[in-house]
């Protein structure tokens, strides 16, 4: 080849070379090396960060399922957020319905007996409450008028000394100091089986106290306030004096009202009658009752007007 071809090419060479050739760039000791060889996904906002290592994909996000008003209620309720004013208001009102319900069964246990009785026996039921009305009104009266005759007698010591001696005279008869008579009832329970124990005597007496019973005899021993029964053997004793069916009882008191409290459903008579024991009642208009009791004084009880 000959000089000028030579010329020739190597002028094409430069020509065809740029002028400038850009010099590479050099990492500096502060650059991040993984930033320049991670390259940035589109859509990347500027002077955000990704991962060390990631790769150039980037995973499409996946929409959110939408919420139903029967999922967000679901949610509020459960799990459960209880708190403490909302835990004492359940206990009130758990202790609250706890007494209605028992309030509520008492009453129907008290009513079942009377549901099932005859109207002939809730009649003799009503009518006994009215006798016992009736026996308190006298009573008040009988004390206002003691009052009026105390306070507009001329001589009001002389009438305070009578009031005393007539009270007693009927303190006497209540404590069985004295012997008492005046209408009343005779009830005997004949017991031939043994059945008749001393809670059924003592039922009697407290049922027949409850009538307005002002004094009773059983089998000749006084009952008074302090009076007790128990079971000796095969038979009873009152105040420590055993005695032995037939049980003979003399009490003086309005009959009107005596005899139908011991005939109520349930009550004194059909409870005897179910331990096979017979009971007569008998009315009369004139009980002696003349078994006494030995006045006692208290060993430390004084009258506090003394």
């Amino acid at each position: 080849m000959s000089e000028q071809d030579e010329k020739t090419g190597t002028n094409r060479l430069r020509k065809e070379l740029p002028d400038e050739v850009p010099a590479q760039a050099t990492p500096t000791a502060d650059a991040d090396p993984a930033a320049e060889s991670t390259p940035i996904a589109a859509g990347t906002p500027a002077g955000a960060s990704t991962p060390a290592g990631a790769n150039a994909e980037v995973a499409e996000e996946k929409p959110q399922p939408e919420i139903t008003g029967r999922q967000r209620l679901i949610n509020g309720l459960w799990p459960p957020r209880v708190t403490r004013a909302q835990l004492i208001v359940a206990l009130l009102l758990f202790g609250l319905g706890f007494g209605l319900a028992v309030q509520v069964a008492s009453n129907s246990d008290g009513d079942s007996a009377l549901r099932g009785a005859r109207q002939e026996d809730l009649v003799r039921i009503l009518d006994e409450l009215d006798d016992r009305t009736q026996r308190l009104e006298d009573e008040k009266q009988g004390l206002e008028k003691q009052r009026d005759e105390l306070e507009n007698s001329s001589n009001q010591a002389e009438e305070a000394r009578r009031q005393t001696i007539e009270k007693e005279r009927q303190l006497g008869v209540l404590a069985g100091t004295v012997a008492a008579q005046g209408p009343g009832i005779t009830m005997t329970i004949d017991d031939t089986k043994g059945t008749v124990e001393a809670d059924m005597l003592l039922d009697a007496i407290q049922e027949l106290r409850a009538a307005g019973a002002e004094a009773i005899q059983v089998n000749g021993v006084r009952v008074v306030a302090s009076t007790y029964l128990t079971d000796s053997g095969e038979s009873v004793s009152v105040d420590g004096n055993k005695i032995n069916a037939p049980f003979r009882f003399k009490v003086i008191g309005k009959p009107q009202d005596l005899e139908p409290a011991l005939n109520i459903p349930g009550g004194v008579v059909q409870t005897l009658e179910k331990e096979q024991a017979t009971v007569t009642v008998e009315r009369s208009d004139k009980i002696v009752v003349d078994a006494l009791r030995a006045a006692k004084r208290p060993d430390y009880a004084r009258s506090s007007s003394q």
